[in-house]
């Protein structure tokens, strides 16, 4: 899951990148307005999280033009402001939820969960492919009711790959998904998380659902019959 903080004070934004992280979910990070705009608009975001108060574009107008061209991106309004009247604008304007600061990290974490679980990807509590499920909100992953330990990345790229069960993704899908924007490693990183995915979910066991569709990318899917 990719999310775009929009956050003009940097200390909180670097708070709350580096806790959604540690959560697993792959972060980008604007400091103003008119970048924060540019990347929501650019950029498939499965969360935005908008402070109001930015340089150069409000949050508000920011939240304006995403929902005249997105109009199914979850979106968080983050703000000091605490106004019933102030609510009310945004939610009529087409935010989903709405957190004052100070807040607790806990309670935004929660709150972030649940706006990806009601967006307009599958956002099911556990997802299901033959033998293999994924638990979101657990964390866990098992086969064949086998419990299989994943890394962070490793999860990260599963899930993607399981909520478009049966699509093909390309590997530039993959990477806009599931690393953030500031990726700069090389550029087989997909196949290489693809391979340690196999190694784990696929080698042990006699059916294999991860295949590789040639220049293209992977689809996820259970085998078909002889």
């Amino acid at each position: 899951m990719r999310i775009l903080v929009v956050e003009d004070e940097h200390k909180v934004g670097r708070f709350i990148k580096k806790g959604l992280e540690a959560e697993r979910y792959a972060v980008d990070i604007a400091t103003d307005g008119r970048r924060g705009l540019e990347l929501a608009l650019a950029y498939d975001y499965d969360l935005l999280i908008l402070d109001v108060m930015l340089p150069g574009v409000s949050g508000s107008n920011i939240l304006t033009a995403v929902r005249q061209e997105k109009p199914h991106v979850p979106i968080l309004i983050l703000t000091a402001r605490d106004a019933l009247q102030e609510k009310i604008m945004h939610f009529e304007r087409g935010c989903d939820d709405y957190l004052t600061k100070p807040f607790a990290f806990a309670e935004l974490v929660m709150r972030v969960k649940a706006l990806l679980r009601r967006g307009a990807v599958d956002r099911r509590d556990q997802l299901r492919v033959a033998d293999l499920v994924l638990d979101r909100t657990g964390r866990q992953v098992t086969r064949a009711g086998k419990p299989i330990e994943l890394t962070v990345k490793e999860f990260a790229l599963l899930e993607y790959l399981m909520a478009h069960a049966g699509q093909v993704c390309s590997r530039a899908m993959i990477l806009e998904h599931v690393w953030d924007r500031s990726f700069t490693g090389f550029t087989n990183i997909v196949d290489v998380y693809i391979r340690y995915l196999r190694n784990k979910i696929d080698r042990p066991f006699a059916s294999k659902l991860i295949h590789t569709v040639r220049g293209v990318g992977y689809v996820l899917r259970e085998e078909s019959g002889p």
